[in-house]
């Protein structure tokens, strides 16, 4: 009698059934599959700059996206065991109790979540196979024509060549299991309160209103496709401030793995076909190139991302200014249009894409303070955040990155440029006029 293979697929940053190579892979490999989520509690906890590593909204939208995953799971028959602790300390107790012979897993290269996996590994039998895939690439690892060490310091030279020689995989696509499958599963998702926080409505100006889940961002894929059609303009619209169609705002969904790059390259593709092909349709997949890019970054420099000269390894004169700092989060710089920026984040968890430009080189090029505790900043309010494109984009902006010429905002001359009226601004800053 043959064994029966049990898989056991740990979810991270991929909380989507949809293109999930590891959940995929789980199905067609085993005879019973489960599948875990850990909400691990040294996320919620302060650090050392005086925020948690994650805060509210972030927090929110992480709950919102492991509901829809559990009711996707289920659909599939998989139960989504859910645990508020360290993985460490709990998967090699599922992997005992239901004689798991695989383990899959979305890869991570990070300090932090090798460990966690290190860590696991060293409580298990050496009979468990560990089966990790890269499957949060447009551009997989195995088909990009560079060795991961000699990836390009230029973005542009990363994507010619990739743009040449790369092609996009298919999607993944998923078979539900059979009844039999399911195992009935007194886990609970965590609420906010479990988690340290109180809950709360989101403040009505926000520009990104969305809920967390594979269905709400496949929902707006299609409004931003199909129903609008504002992927037509998305280059002409990209830099706006207001609203909540100016972008495609995919960014959060893709940060956790609620969608992944490929279903929304795939779509394009699609509409490119049917709708019609033009600058703005390949600009979101320029942008697609872009969040690959600082990835390979991260991945090539190690450490050295989150280190303070870098991956460069310059030195400037970094300023550790508590007050400047302070006047910064909240908003009550001398420059309005990053205070407008800065208030917006501190009440939604969200800023445009030129908001964030303004204020990190506002942070590190005018204020001259140590980049690191803007980027931990961003790393807690961020609904979106993704430590790669983080610290990618902190450290380029700091010129301690990927910037070739080093430049400098003009905070004055970009609120002119892009908020000419001072809408957004207005928007903002309102309180503190009356």
């Amino acid at each position: 009698m043959q064994k029966k293979q049990k898989g056991l697929v740990w979810f991270r940053n991929d909380l989507r059934v949809n293109d999930n190579e590891s959940l995929t892979n789980a199905i067609d490999e085993n005879d019973t599959v489960i599948a875990v989520y850990y909400f691990d509690p040294r996320h919620f906890e302060q650090i050392r700059f005086g925020f948690k590593k994650i805060e509210k909204f972030r927090a929110k939208f992480l709950i919102e996206s492991v509901t829809a995953l559990r009711q996707n799971l289920e659909k599939l028959n998989i139960s989504l065991l859910v645990y508020h602790q360290k993985p460490e300390d709990s998967i090699p107790e599922i992997i005992a109790q239901n004689g798991i012979s695989s383990v899959y897993f979305q890869e991570e290269w990070t300090s932090e979540e090798m460990q966690v996996l290190e860590n696991i590994k060293a409580k298990v039998s050496d009979s468990v196979s560990f089966k990790g895939t890269y499957n949060q690439f447009l551009f997989h690892p195995a088909t990009i024509p560079f060795a991961i060490a000699s990836i390009p310091n230029v973005f542009t030279q990363f994507r010619n060549q990739c743009e040449k020689s790369t092609a996009v995989k298919p999607e993944f696509t998923v078979q539900p299991l059979s009844k039999e499958n399911w195992i009935t599963n007194e886990t609970v998702i965590p609420k906010m309160e479990t988690l340290g926080y109180a809950d709360f409505e989101m403040d009505s100006r926000t520009a990104f209103p969305f809920r967390g889940g594979e269905n709400e961002a496949l929902n707006r894929l299609e409004h931003y496709f199909w129903e609008t059609k504002k992927l037509s303009v998305y280059k002409l619209t990209r830099n706006g401030l207001i609203g909540t169609d100016f972008s495609s705002k995919f960014s959060a969904w893709l940060a956790n793995g609620s969608i992944s790059a490929k279903t929304i390259y795939w779509a394009i593709v699609k509409y490119e076909q049917q709708i019609g092909k033009n600058d703005s349709t390949y600009w979101l997949i320029f942008e697609l190139i872009w969040r690959d890019y600082f990835k390979y970054v991260s991945m090539k420099n190690g450490i050295s991302i989150f280190k303070i000269g870098g991956i460069l390894d310059k030195k400037y004169d970094w300023k550790n200014n508590p007050s400047a700092i302070n006047k910064w989060i909240h908003g009550t710089t001398e420059e309005p249009f990053v205070n407008a920026n800065m208030i917006e984040l501190e009440h939604t968890g969200w800023m445009s894409n030129r908001g964030r430009q303004n204020v990190a080189s506002y942070f590190a090029k005018n204020l001259l303070l140590d980049w690191r505790i803007g980027a931990a900043y961003f790393e807690a309010m961020l609904i979106d955040y993704d430590v790669h494109s983080n610290y990618g984009n902190w450290m380029y902006v700091s010129g301690v990155g990927n910037d070739p010429r080093d430049r400098k905002f003009n905070i004055k001359l970009q609120a002119a440029n892009y908020d000419g009226q001072s809408k957004f601004q207005r928007l903002w800053l309102q309180q503190q006029l009356f």
